[in-house]
Formats: structure tokens, sequence, C-alpha cells
């Protein structure tokens, strides 16, 4: 679980986060939503470690990453997983070099043992056969899928995915969203999805936090969303006629 108390971030004079305190509970798709410049980048990257917040408590099972010396932030991220938005593979390397790579920086195992574990983490995103192919080679789902096997090679307890489905098509970005629940669910991870994707908050949403000008506005399940009287999450989510008429029917159902 990773929990969040009373963070803040500023840069110069502007207040980017304000007060959030929310939690991330393992074995389940955590999602970060919000409109641009809203904050929620800004959340993510405090989370990981790139930003600094200024002040407020960031525990990782209760271990505050904020009061931690440099080597015991090192070994925590040891214990992370990232899925970048471009995917962020090495076009010189195969995608079995790829997956290797945090094997290779992080594990001491043999070369046959970092082989096999980058093996089956391909094997178990359906990537079997793709070994020698380079990033150039293949398609950009399939990209992302070597992406997630590479995040899970060192058996991470949290992952971290930044709008995982950045530039697929609708069929694939569903391959993609059921891919890394399996996963969450099969490992037990902590999972946090960074996205805009309203099928991926319909989809998998099991916990969604909605940030609003820099403040946690709404948390809820995707199931909540339907019976939210919370204005401006209703304006995000059902924005488009689509939706709208999704929530209606839902909302029919319910009364019905």
């Amino acid at each position: 679980m990773i929990e969040l108390k009373g963070l803040y971030k500023s840069f110069e004079e502007k207040e980017v986060l304000a007060d959030i305190n929310a939690s991330f509970e393992n074995g389940k798709t955590n999602l970060i939503i919000g409109q641009s410049g809203s904050g929620k980048t800004v959340l993510m990257k405090c989370i990981v470690g790139l930003l600094t917040p200024d002040r407020g408590e960031l525990l990782y099972d209760n271990r505050n990453f904020l009061a931690m010396g440099k080597n015991e932030k090192k070994a925590l991220r040891r214990e992370m997983g990232m899925i970048f938005q471009s995917a962020a593979l090495f076009d010189s390397m195969t995608v079995l070099d790829n997956v290797m790579f945090p094997l290779n920086m992080f594990s001491s195992d043999t070369l046959h043992d970092r082989q096999r574990r980058a093996r089956f983490c391909l094997e178990r995103v359906n990537l079997t056969g793709a070994e020698d192919k380079y990033p150039g080679e293949i398609s950009g789902g399939m990209q992302k899928r070597v992406a997630i096997a590479r995040a899970i090679a060192l058996n991470p307890q949290y992952l971290f995915c930044d709008e995982p489905n950045s530039g697929l098509d609708p069929k694939t970005s569903l391959v993609i969203d059921e891919l890394i629940q399996d996963i969450t669910r099969e490992y037990n991870m902590t999972t946090l999805i960074n996205t805009h994707d309203m099928n991926s908050v319909m989809g998998i949403g099991e916990k969604i936090i909605f940030i609003y000008e820099g403040h946690k506005e709404w948390e809820g399940s995707k199931d909540d969303i339907f019976t939210s009287s919370n204005k401006r999450l209703n304006d995000f989510i059902f924005a488009s006629d689509l939706f709208r008429k999704v929530k209606e029917v839902e909302i029919q159902n319910i009364e019905g």
C-alpha cells in the first residue's frame, strides 16, 4: 500500500499540489485522473521520487520515502516497476535485451537465469517468439507489452503506469488494460495508473483519485462514478455524449 498524507508541492510562487491525502491499495488498479494542468503528473512524479514534495508524508507500506537516505531510496526503487507513456524501449536492443536491462543492472543472477526470467516475462505478456526482434519491427501495442514485461522483470511490489494507452487504438488499449489488471492481481502489486482514457476508468478503475487544480476533489470506484453528485467530476468524466448516455442507462438500472 502507498499512502499520501498532507502532500504539498509548489514551483516558485505557484502551488501545484495542496494537502493531498490518499491511499493506493495493493492488488488493485489505482487510477489518478484529472484535466491537463490539474497536478496529476506532478503527483505521480512526487510518488516515484522524481520530484520532492515541500512537505507531507509518502509511505510505502509504512516506510516514509521522504525520510529515507540515499541508499534506502535506491533500495526501494528496486521494488518499483515503471511503464512510460512512450514505452521508452531501447531501439538498438532486441526485445529480449530490453526486458533483461533491469535484470542486468540490479540482479546478481547468472546470465542464463536472467535470460530465463526475461523469457518468462515475455511469455506472460503473450510475446513468445518476439525475443530477437527490435522495437522498430513490432507494433505499438507489442512495444507496450514489452514495456510491461520489462517492468515486472524484477518482481516489483509497486507498478507505475504513465498514460499506458497513449497512441493505441481502442482494441489494443483494452488488451493493455486487462493485462495490467491481471498482472496486478496475480502479483498483488500496488499499481498506480495516470490516465486520460475514460475507457480505462470505466474498465479497470477499482480505486480512482480525481485531482482538480491541485486538490483531491473526489475518490471512489468506477461504480461510484455513476452515483456521484460531484459536478466537477461529472463534467470531466461525462464530457462526451456517449459517456453521458452510459451514465443515464446505469442510473436507470440502479433505480429499476
